[in-house]
């Protein structure tokens, strides 16, 4: 139940929100919660009160990773919210290509093959990403929320969230490292051996360009990634990758820290590599979450039933690795 529920003009002085958490939010961090609820607010801001004290939760200070209970009572202070901007939407040739690339959807949750080039979201100079132009396409599904997020150039599975408590729970799958995610990526150079697992902490940093770049250090969090050859060639390794951690740029990462860096990576590649792949047509980087395996309650009978979707490579992969001699 929500005191101030009315959404004020963004040209009226905001007023501070009382917010009661019915169960449908319980189990979310209260860092997302607010991005959700204030539409239009610099993430940046949203952090600043939340550090600042100003957001509370039963009268009290909490951290961004609180985890909201059916209840709560969440004081949210005045913050204007930016208006809707207009224009900036997909045009007609991406609404199409989008609807095209859901692999599976049903009232709980769509999964969609996410073409490389498209960020996930709009934001840092881009009018719209892939869940606005999804808002669009299902303008009757009122809580669209993305269950986790590719990099831009990564293409691929990605869960969307209809309703709250599919969220809720494939977001404890996350958490508990039940959901199975494999990748394909193409590597420099013939792999040596079987599969490897890499553990190597990553430190993400921003750069005073404001590029965000990771590294291995020590004082970072933890994260785990296997790699398993797939297919392995003179020049290049068409590798499966299982993630065991999410963390900004892992494979990427982990792949350039064992001396195998991916095809097309502007960022943590090889650039003489990248030339010579780009010759036979490669001009995206080669990564792409092929596989997703969750599980979630069947709609009629309410048993939890496995969920399997694959993705396959495009046409413009393949061409490469045949060029490459590398079987699929």
């Amino acid at each position: 139940m929500t005191a101030n529920h009315q959404k004020s003009p963004a040209s009226a002085t905001p007023k501070v929100q009382f917010v009661e958490i019915s169960a449908d939010h319980a189990g979310q961090r209260i860092d997302n919660y607010l991005l959700c609820k204030l539409k239009g607010v610099p993430k940046s801001m949203v952090y600043r009160i939340l550090r600042k004290g100003e957001v509370r939760v039963n009268k009290g200070r909490i951290k961004p990773e609180y985890r909201l209970k059916q209840g709560d009572l969440v004081r949210i202070p005045p913050v204007r919210q930016s208006e809707k901007k207009t224009g900036g939407k997909a045009s007609d040739a991406v609404l199409r290509d989008i609807e095209s690339r859901i692999l599976y959807e049903d009232k709980r949750i769509l999964v969609i093959n996410k073409p490389s080039g498209l960020a996930v979201h709009g934001g840092s100079g881009l009018s719209y990403g892939l869940i606005e132009t999804l808002r669009e396409l299902r303008p009757n599904d009122k809580q669209l929320e993305l269950v986790h997020r590719l990099d831009r150039d990564t293409s691929g599975c990605l869960i969307v969230a209809k309703k709250r408590s599919a969220l809720r729970r494939l977001h404890e799958q996350l958490r508990e490292g039940s959901m199975d995610k494999r990748y394909l990526a193409l590597l420099k150079g013939k792999w040596e051996g079987t599969s490897k697992w890499v553990d190597a902490p990553l430190l993400k940093n921003v750069i005073r360009s404001g590029e965000r770049l990771v590294f291995v250090d020590e004082k970072g969090k933890d994260a785990r990634t296997q790699f398993i050859p797939f297919s392995v060639a003179k020049e290049a390794s068409l590798m499966e990758v299982k993630l065991d951690t999410g963390r900004t740029h892992q494979i990427r990462v982990h792949a350039q820290h064992l001396g195998y860096p991916i095809a097309g990576d502007s960022k943590y590649g090889d650039d003489e590599f990248n030339r010579e792949l780009k010759k036979i047509g490669l001009k995206r980087l080669f990564l792409h979450a092929f596989s997703l395996r969750f599980h979630l309650p069947d709609v009629e009978t309410g048993e939890n039933v496995p969920i399997k979707v694959e993705a396959p490579l495009d046409d413009k992969l393949l061409k490469v690795l045949k060029k490459l001699e590398i079987e699929v």
